[in-house]
C-alpha cells in the first residue's frame, strides 16, 4: 500500500463543478438535493476505479443533460476524455419519443467502451436502486412519476436493455447488484426451454 496521498485534485474541482450546477435542484419526487445523486453514482464507480477521470466524469454526468452546462464547458474545464465519458451518458436532445431516446442511449451505451460502461453504470446502478425502493414502499404509484407512455412495462424495458448493453461489466459488483435489483424490482424474464 502506498504512503503517499491520493491525488484528489480532478475529482474535487469536479464535484465542486456539479455543486454549482445543480445548486437549488431536487432528486425529483425525493425531496432532497439533485447532487446526491451524482455522488452516488461516482460512489458506485469508485467500487470499479479510482481513475481520477472516470471520477470525475461520474460526477458530472448529467450536467450536460439536465443544467445548462455544455459539452464544450466539460471538456475547457476537464479534458476530452472527461467530456467523452459524460458523453456516453447524456441522453438524445430533442423531442424524440420516450422509447426512441431510451433506445439511441441503449445503443450508444452498448457501443461505448468499457471506461464509459462503467461510468454509466454507477448512475444507471444508483437510478434503479431508487426505482426499486421506491417501488417497495409506493408501488405502482411510483410509475407516474415517469414520462414513459407504458409506464412499468417501458421502464423494465430500458432497463433490460441497460443490463444487456452493460453485459461486459459481468465481473464487477455494481452490475451483479443491478441484474438482482431488476429482478427484485421487475417479474423476471421467463426463458423458454
Amino acid at each position: 500500500m502506498s504512503n503517499s496521498p491520493l491525488d484528489t485534485s480532478l475529482f474535487d474541482r469536479a464535484a465542486v463543478f456539479a455543486i454549482n450546477a445543480h445548486s437549488g435542484i431536487e432528486r425529483r419526487g425525493k425531496g432532497f438535493p439533485y447532487i446526491i445523486h451524482p455522488f452516488e453514482a461516482a460512489a458506485i464507480v469508485a467500487t470499479i476505479t479510482n481513475d481520477p477521470e472516470m471520477l470525475a466524469a461520474a460526477v458530472l454526468h448529467d450536467t450536460v443533460e439536465d443544467t445548462f452546462v455544455t459539452d464544450e464547458q466539460i471538456e475547457r474545464e476537464f479534458g476530452p476524455r472527461v467530456a467523452r465519458l459524460v458523453f456516453h451518458e447524456t441522453a438524445p436532445h430533442g423531442f424524440l419519443p420516450w422509447r426512441e431516446k431510451r433506445l439511441i442511449q441503449i445503443e450508444k451505451l452498448r457501443n461505448a467502451p468499457r471506461d464509459g460502461k462503467i461510468v454509466a453504470i454507477g448512475d444507471k446502478l444508483s437510478n434503479l436502486r431508487a426505482i426499486s425502493s421506491d417501488y417497495s414502499m409506493i408501488g405502482d404509484e411510483l410509475w407516474k412519476r415517469f414520462h414513459a407512455p407504458n409506464g412499468k412495462t417501458d421502464i423494465e424495458w430500458y432497463y433490460r436493455g441497460l443490463a444487456d448493453a452493460f453485459s461486459d461489466l459481468s465481473d464487477t459488483v455494481p452490475y451483479q447488484e443491478f441484474l438482482l435489483l431488476l429482478d427484485k424490482t421487475f417479474t423476471p424474464q421467463q426463458t423458454n426451454p
